[in-house]
């Protein structure tokens, strides 16, 4: 592909000029300078100050650049090799690459196609943005208490917190446990320290934060539940009352486990656990927060949690979208990337974690998304590691240079049958490369096509994709380029 040539080395070495004459003439005008005459032998000891370090390289000198200098080096045979690559994918999967946002090459990049969890990224880059990195959840217990008695209900508000977890639940898929939870015994002790002794009446879960549309429209059967939702404002060890025992409705599930750990805690509870909403100026007897939203999208990410994406796109919408709704947040999710500049004609995001087969995404989009980021974001760390435990990258470029370097989002939607024939499988990779003396190579990758989700099938791909990103820099890199 065509590309500009970079201007600034020759802009540098332009500066460099006057810079090496002022250079001499300070060197001539200080060989001029006449000698110290010596202190007289009164004097007191002179004070020898420690001289800092002073770097040898000029101010304008091109290492003051090194990203800069090292992509202009090795960015022809790298954009070389990434196209290379790129010429093997057809139009059903599309490629693109950049170094600190500079394009190196790409494949059907604007091709509208199938981004499975890669959706995840948007959902993360929008929250980090528009809640903050130190954004955190709180879950309430409401009621009236009297001398450590509540004479009638306990409400449990639930702040849309999607790791609340007991210390028994290891999530639905033991390969991929949860992490950076928020522990429901922590809530039981605050509740012990709020001095509550006994309740006469029921655990209430209130989940009136967020609407009750558990499963997105489009979700199909096999998914529900299984891999997604339901999706509530309460949400307790992805709504199981225990290892073996799911709830039939979430909200009442919540209450179940908190009224089980109150009793485990010595803290009677007269009822059965129930649902509603917590009467208007109801006081706060106790309540626990989250980690940081740096934290719950890092486990999002990592582990491709479904039930975690979901719940941060509806927080989104009830945050800055009016109502705590599955399309309030997609509506935030879109403005937000159009704010970016990212050109969103054909995009299609009909939930926050990319279950349903309606999503679709360029790789151009995704690129530019990871490119408003960067890879030290809470987003960039936050995204699987390359042959780390416990995320979706842990057996991926193992033996490789990539392996505990590449950072990435997985996607995985399988092959199909809904009565016409099936529809087409796809695996998505979408990330950083980080280099050594800075910067990092962004990268989107989304395959499309009959069995692609299976190993046998992409893993080569993603092997020959490897091969070529392996090779930036070809030349020195800015570590080696930088100032001495």
């Amino acid at each position: 592909m065509g590309r500009r040539r970079n201007p600034y080395p020759g802009l540098v070495l332009l500066a460099l000029v006057p810079a090496f004459a002022l250079g001499g003439c300070w060197r001539l005008a200080a060989g001029k300078v006449p000698a110290p005459l010596p202190l007289p032998s009164t004097a007191a000891p002179a004070v020898v100050e420690p001289v800092p370090a002073v770097l040898a390289t000029p101010l304008l000198s091109v290492r003051r650049s090194p990203a800069v200098l090292a992509r202009d080096i090795s960015g022809d045979a790298f954009a070389a090799a990434v196209n290379t690559f790129a010429a093997t994918l057809d139009s059903t999967s599309c490629v693109a690459v950049s170094v600190d946002g500079q394009p190196m090459g790409a494949a059907h990049a604007d091709a509208v196609l199938r981004p499975a969890s890669n959706v995840k990224l948007l959902t993360a880059s929008v929250a980090l943005e528009r809640l903050g990195a130190d954004y955190r959840y709180t879950t309430e217990v409401r009621g009236s208490v009297t001398g450590g008695v509540v004479a009638g209900d306990l409400y449990l508000v639930g702040g849309g917190d999607p790791l609340l977890s007991s210390s028994w639940w290891n999530g639905p898929n033991p390969k991929y446990p949860p992490f950076n939870v928020t522990p429901v015994e922590q809530l039981v002790s605050a509740i012990a320290a709020a001095g509550i002794t006994r309740i006469d009446g029921s655990v209430i879960g209130d989940a009136s934060r967020y609407d009750d549309e558990w499963y997105a429209p489009t979700w199909t059967n096999d998914v529900r539940f299984t891999e997604g939702g339901p999706v509530s404002a309460l949400l307790v060890n992805d709504s199981r009352e225990a290892i073996d025992r799911s709830s039939a409705d979430p909200v009442v599930g919540a209450a179940f486990v908190l009224t089980e750990a109150l009793r485990s805690a010595g803290i009677s509870v007269g009822g059965r656990p129930g649902k509603g909403v917590a009467p208007t100026g109801a006081a706060t007897l106790a309540s626990i927060t989250s980690q940081p939203l740096s934290a719950v999208l890092a486990e999002m990410l990592t582990t491709s949690d479904n039930n975690t994406a979901e719940m941060v796109l509806k927080e989104l919408g009830h945050h800055d979208g009016g109502a705590g709704t599955r399309e309030a947040g997609l509506a935030v999710v879109l403005s937000t990337l159009q704010s970016w500049g990212i050109n969103t004609d054909g995009v299609s995001i009909v939930d926050g974690s990319g279950l349903s087969d309606d999503n679709r995404l360029t790789c151009n989009v995704l690129l530019a998304a990871l490119q408003h980021d960067h890879s030290n974001s809470a987003v960039g760390q936050g995204m699987a590691l390359a042959g780390a435990k416990g995320g979706t990258l842990s057996d991926a470029f193992t033996g490789t240079p990539l392996e505990g370097v590449l950072r990435g989002k997985t996607g995985t939607l399988y092959n199909y049958n809904d009565g016409t024939g099936g529809k087409p499988a796809a695996k998505a990779l979408s990330g950083f490369i980080p280099l050594p003396g800075g910067g990092a190579i962004e990268f989107s990758m989304l395959l499309n096509g009959p069995q692609v989700s299976e190993k046998t099938v992409y893993r080569p791909i993603w092997d020959a994709f490897a091969r070529a990103m392996v090779t930036y820099p070809s030349g020195p890199s800015a570590a080696d380029l930088g100032v001495r």
